[in-house]
């Protein structure tokens, strides 16, 4: 119902906002917010040749293509002259995110169609993990954690052993595996859901710690850094692992209190303990390599952990090839089987996706989004934070919301301010420590076809808060 309604509200102000910058002026054409696309010059006004001041008119005629091009500086959006069919017409500034029918187009082609194939390959190695009885194994080794967690999952369910994949998969930067993972748990947790159309415990649970993005090897950040020719381009990792596993404990304790979980579990304090020793370990071991030593361990961790899985799945599988025989299939044929399953969930996500991403076209196109992060940037200003901090601002907001627009925002701010500024770093962690809120809870629940979501998202969002709160901590303590 929450989700329903911000939807809504999205696509109301957006519209609401763009007729009024139309009809009093501000706005030329909405003709954008439908066809353009992403970094398309925007056309602010079109005047008949003798209306334009003179200097103009006479540098038009004198160009060879009559298109000029004036206020030539970086920092600001270009204007451009363009004489056409005895009219000019005049552009200014560039589209923010693609238009609603390019969005409807790149949603399938760039998102689902990738997503598609990810989830078939990965829903095949499921399937082998099921039947050749490891996921089952993997359960019971985890059943005296996840119960205390998860009190409603019964014990040795094998929606543990998808969680476990799913958070190992985050843990590592391996998102390509990771959605297949979670889709699945959540399509297990479903089963023992009493009411299919409303969000139970363990699932919102399950959504809020895989939001909250606790991550080891920000593989992606480190690459995107490294083009921006920062100095050490892994120097964020740290900063980056402290602010996602409080935005986790923040998670869990809220959702928790909520829950009623009984906090002083043996059982939970020790895999807390356990994880924390991992991670402390594994900071010191980076920390001690040179700069070369962290980029070849970084870049290389994430792919030898997802090789091991798929080999360890195939071997197991081939050890335990009776279960197969017994089950009346191979393992290439279960493999198929699963495969078939994760292309019919990329399939049933697709609306969900596509309505969510539509809308943050619209409020992003619309001008409405940057008014009210300048707005919010100016507030933060006005308390005493920083300018470095503020620029760093329009990273975090958007993060919720898109991924690509957040990190549009974030190669900017370092082709801007540098990759080694405040803000260039400040960014980098914004851009590390969150997830895309709407678009996971819109793929996630849309998988199961849940309407209530309940106090999911209003706890995501909490939790992208205190990501953002503790990320500026984090960034001016370090840095």
């Amino acid at each position: 119902m929450v989700l329903s309604r911000f939807w809504l509200a999205i696509f109301i102000s957006s519209i609401a906002f763009v007729l009024i910058s139309l009809f009093s002026g501000n706005s030329y054409t909405l003709d954008f917010m439908i066809n353009g696309k992403k970094d398309d010059p925007i056309i602010i006004s079109e005047k008949y040749l003798n209306q334009v001041p003179v200097f103009i008119k006479d540098r038009i005629e004198k160009a060879p293509d009559q298109t000029i091009v004036i206020d030539n500086v970086t920092s600001n959006p270009d204007t451009t002259y363009v004489y056409s069919a005895k009219t000019v017409k005049i552009f200014s500034g560039v589209q923010k995110s693609d238009g609603l029918l390019p969005t409807c187009k790149n949603t399938l082609l760039d998102l689902i169609l990738p997503l598609l194939a990810y989830l078939a390959f990965f829903c095949g190695l499921m399937e082998l993990l099921i039947i050749s009885g490891a996921s089952e194994k993997l359960a019971k080794l985890l059943s005296p954690i996840f119960v205390k967690v998860f009190p409603s999952v019964p014990k040795n369910h094998p929606s543990i052993s998808f969680m476990t994949m799913n958070f190992a998969a985050n843990f590592l930067g391996l998102d390509s595996a990771a959605t297949p993972f979670g889709l699945k748990a959540m399509e297990s947790l479903q089963e023992i859901n009493p009411d299919k159309a409303k969000a139970s415990d363990a699932q919102i649970m399950f959504m809020c710690l895989h939001a909250s993005g606790l991550t080891l090897i920000a593989t992606s950040i480190i690459g995107y850094r490294a083009a921006a020719h920062a100095t050490n381009p892994a120097d964020v990792m740290l900063p980056c692992i402290i602010t996602s596993f409080i935005g986790t404990i923040a998670a869990f304790l809220i959702v928790g209190i909520r829950q009623k979980i009984n906090f002083k579990s043996a059982s939970l304090v020790v895999a807390l303990m356990t994880l924390i020793a991992a991670i402390v370990g594994l900071l010191m071991y980076v920390n001690q390599l040179d700069i070369i030593g962290k980029n070849y361990f970084t870049s290389n961790l994430s792919a030898l952990i997802l090789i091991i899985i798929i080999a360890f799945t195939l071997v197991f599988s081939f050890y335990k090839e009776k279960k197969f025989s017994d089950a009346n299939t191979t393992v290439f044929e279960a493999f198929v089987t699963g495969a078939n399953n994760g292309v019919k969930t990329g399939v049933t996500i697709f609306p969900y996706v596509l309505g969510m991403l539509v809308a943050i076209s619209l409020f992003r196109n619309s001008g409405l989004f940057e008014i009210i992060s300048e707005w919010i940037a100016f507030g933060f200003s006005n308390m005493g934070v920083s300018k470095e901090i503020t620029d760093a601002l329009p990273v975090a907001l958007l993060r919720p919301f898109s991924s690509a627009g957040s990190r549009g925002f974030l190669i900017d701010s370092m082709n801007t301010f540098g990759a080694d500024s405040l803000t260039g770093r400040l960014s980098s962690i914004f851009q590390c420590s969150a997830e895309s809120t709407f678009y996971v809870i819109a793929v996630y629940f849309g998988s199961v076809n849940i309407k209530n979501t309940r106090y999911a998202l209003s706890t995501m969002l909490l939790v992208d808060v205190i990501c953002v709160i503790t990320a500026i901590f984090v960034a001016t303590w370090f840095f």
